[in-house]
């Protein structure tokens, strides 16, 4: 009872946390699948100049742990010159490394598509961006969707490290509120439990869109 009720009191410290958290998630995932969707692009149909350095920085970005990249991010742009606070160094590194997975992806689902797809798009008269619309994305959807869902999986559990930033969200408020109240079970079994919840409704929804665009049903 007496963990209840800290945890009915610290219930708003947690929403605002949560809600950060939330903030970070979206504005990654938006901005990573706009940039990896483009670069995917380049690389499955771009010219040489522009694959090789959109290749050469997404294979050094994946190979770089998340949370050194956002230190890189936060403290090395500023000495070079670009200020940037915590919330937005937080974002532009979960951005970057999430867009580099999801350029792999797209790049992974366009050329599982047949290149006499393309081929005969063109032949018809159809210009390059209605070729990708019409006929290559329609078809690569089925292969993007599932492994997208779970590099967003990915990005939400990332972002439980924007605290170490000094940023207030879910997981620094849980820090917090153990610091006050000297607590620390019920609300890291309770922080586990809302990532947890939030992660498996984004694989359940990865599962589901998987037996949808299946090649093959029961």
């Amino acid at each position: 009872m007496k963990a209840l009720h800290v945890m009915l009191q610290a219930a708003p410290s947690l929403l605002r946390g949560l809600q950060v958290t939330f903030e970070v998630s979206v504005l990654s995932v938006a901005l990573s699948l706009a940039a990896g969707v483009l670069f995917g692009v380049v690389l499955a149909y771009g010219p040489l100049l522009l694959r090789l350095p959109i290749r050469a920085a997404v294979d050094v970005v994946r190979g770089i742990p998340v949370l050194v990249l956002i230190f890189f991010v936060y403290y090395v742009f500023p000495a070079m010159g670009i200020e940037l606070g915590a919330f937005v160094a937080a974002v532009a590194a979960l951005s970057l490394f999430s867009a580099c997975q999801v350029a792999e992806i797209t790049r992974g689902a366009i050329t599982s598509v047949h290149h006499g797809q393309m081929e005969a798009a063109r032949a018809i008269g159809l210009t390059f961006p209605q070729c990708l619309f019409s006929v290559i994305f329609p078809q690569a959807l089925r292969r993007f969707l599932p492994p997208w869902i779970n590099s967003v999986t990915d990005t939400v559990k990332g972002s439980a490290l924007v605290s170490l930033l000094g940023i207030v969200d879910l997981m620094l408020a849980i820090q917090q509120v153990i610091g006050r109240t000297y607590e620390p079970m019920p609300f890291y079994i309770l922080g586990a439990l809302i990532y947890l919840a939030i992660n498996y409704a984004l694989s359940s929804a990865s599962r589901r869109l998987e037996a949808h665009f299946a090649y093959v049903r029961d």
